[in-house]
């Protein structure tokens, strides 16, 4: 509705002296109801500087609007100005646009020249990948999808949790416990038992801490025994990072983990005591950060072993280098708010004037029944058994309700793992998620699965279109577009029309439950007309209009689905 915001706030700011159309673009609104209009300016916030009453302003502007083809109607309603599109025009200028522009409709080269970073899913080497995980990992694929759609140049990194302390502990699992061939065959399973055990036996036998620590420090001193056990662990979890990434479909441009920063981490460390900034406490280092009201940011343990807050300046410290990011998004939960918090600023005391683009995009976090995920409890949900649960329920539903369906387990996988980004994506990414099976496994409603069934049905339409000789949707230049001004029609137009401002709100907010939620109300709206203007109808020219408009919300939703991580089956 960009465009005919922009147009409206012209013509009344052309009608009223002293009024700027950018302030009135602001300030316009689609209202919730039809009746309502297809625009509103509310007035009130214009009444102090025009010194007449909200409804004065709008009986004003209702009277001196200067006419436009684009505008059918204007009213005065309680303080509110009302405007009323021409349906005829608005339909042709929607269809026209989305038929121009294709699948890059509501694209843009907003971020031309522009490069943006994105720090996504990155789990722990030797731990395995659970639903815990799903958030960074579907968020992140996001706001990557949706930033590349306008015109940024994305890095995606995952920064792999491929070092630290973490790993003494796993050697000494291994070496007291492990046997090879079960590593071979459990993988990344097996891991994780060791894990488990080494934490249960680690409460009654305080002197394992000890061991692992020591190991780790033979993994950090470059031990050929350590590295080779280090280098097995991280095969084994790629093997199962990759399998997972490829049922998701996520792609990244770097894999660099922690251990990548290791010979990157002493020049950080030389430059904040160059710069004054590194202060010794008890035999550690850190930088203090009280008078921003926060914690100091321990750069250095006692025993010279660096932490996360030293890997991440480091990090950031080489993207910018590498990547001359114009912004570097973050995707964690909201657990890591502090952190983040206290290494942005540190960058920002080293003089880098950058540090202002360091995003940390927040999300809620994820339990099982009201209890945290805990590896090292061993109470997970692992993420290939929810995708592999997901995908086996759809190819049941597919083998009761469409038994002939060609390439069933395809539409299963996507249908399947679709329902499973969906239910995330739809939810408003800082809000705290219950993970249940019942809710992520229920395809009714406003779901994943609703969303491409609807697509499908609108594909089956226009494949019975062209099989019964009617040929390919037509044109939008030799259609009416009059035949398309019924409550029905309008509202799928509406929703369409939206759809590059959905966009652009879920890149500004770095929220993708925007699109998700947008490509339900298309779905809905398409939905009604579906059922209440019949498409394949006797008379040509209603026909060849309904036609159209289903191309144009095929469009649509195909390019929204695409745009968080979601594949679009012609069947179901």
């Amino acid at each position: 509705m960009r465009e005919y915001k922009q147009t409206v706030a012209a013509l009344v700011a052309s009608a009223m002296e002293g009024l700027d159309a950018a302030a009135i673009e602001s300030m316009l609104e689609v209202p919730p109801n039809a009746e309502m209009g297809d625009l509103s300016l509310p007035c009130f916030k214009l009444s102090k500087a025009l010194r007449q009453s909200p409804q004065q302003i709008a009986e004003r502007l209702a009277g001196s609007l200067p006419q436009h083809p684009s505008i059918a109607e204007t009213k005065a309603v309680s303080g509110y100005f009302n405007i009323f599109l021409d349906k005829r025009t608005f339909a042709a200028g929607v269809l026209r646009a989305v038929e121009s522009d294709g699948e890059r409709f509501g694209a843009s080269e907003l971020g031309k020249g522009k490069t943006i970073v994105i720090d996504f899913s990155s789990p722990n080497i030797a731990k395995p990948f659970h639903v815990g995980h799903l958030r960074s990992t579907v968020i992140g694929n996001a706001l990557y999808r949706i930033h590349r759609f306008l015109g940024y140049d994305c890095v995606g990194i995952n920064h792999l949790g491929d070092w630290g302390t973490q790993f003494g502990k796993l050697i000494t699992a291994y070496k007291l416990w492990g046997d090879e061939r079960q590593v071979e065959e459990g993988e990344i399973e097996e891991l994780m038992r060791l894990y488990v055990k080494f934490h249960d036996e680690a409460e009654a036998r305080p002197e394992l801490e000890d061991d692992a620590r020591a190991w780790f420090v033979k993994l950090e001193q470059g031990d050929e025994e350590s590295l080779r056990l280090w280098r097995w662990f991280k095969e084994i979890s790629y093997k199962e990072f990759n399998r997972i990434y490829g049922l998701l479909g996520v792609t990244f441009d770097s894999d660099a983990g922690e251990s990548f920063y290791n010979d990157k981490m002493g020049a950080v460390v030389d430059e904040l005591k160059e710069k004054g900034l590194l202060e010794e406490d008890q035999g550690a280092y850190l930088v203090r950060l009280d008078e921003y009201n926060m914690a100091p940011a321990l750069i250095l343990k006692k025993d010279g072993g660096t932490l996360y807050h030293t890997r991440d300046i480091a990090a950031a410290l080489y993207r910018k280098k590498t990547y001359d990011f114009d912004k570097a998004i973050y995707v964690t939960d909201y657990a890591q708010n502090l952190h983040f918090a206290q290494w942005f600023k540190v960058i920002e005391l080293m003089g880098y004037d950058w540090a202002n683009r360091l995003v940390h995009v927040a999300f809620g976090r994820v339990s099982l029944e009201g209890v945290r995920f805990a590896t090292r409890k061993g109470n997970v949900v692992l993420l290939e058994d929810l995708l592999r649960q997901s995908i086996d329920k759809t190819r049941e539903i597919i083998d009761s309700k469409n038994p002939s369906l060609e390439n069933k387990d395809e539409v299963a996988l996507q249908v399947g793992v679709g329902a499973v980004i969906f239910n995330d994506l739809s939810n408003n990414r800082i809000k705290d998620i219950s993970f249940s099976w019942k809710d992520v496994l229920n395809f009714e409603g406003e779901s994943g699965p609703y969303v491409q069934y609807t697509y499908a049905r609108a594909r089956s339409v226009l494949r019975k279109a062209e099989a019964a000789g009617g040929g390919l949707a037509p044109s939008v230049e030799d259609i009416d577009a009059a035949l398309l001004d019924n409550a029905e029609a309008q509202q799928v137009l509406k929703e369409l029309a939206a759809f590059p401002d959905k966009v652009m709100q879920a890149m500004e907010k770095l929220e993708p439950s925007v699109v998700s939620r947008h490509l339900i109300d298309i779905a809905q709206s398409f939905n009604r007309f579906y059922h209440e203007c019949p498409i394949l109808v006797d008379d040509p020219g209603l026909r060849a209009a309904r036609l159209a408009l289903v191309r144009s919300m095929c469009t649509v939703l195909r390019t929204g689905m695409s745009l968080i991580g979601m594949q679009s089956p012609e069947r179901i």
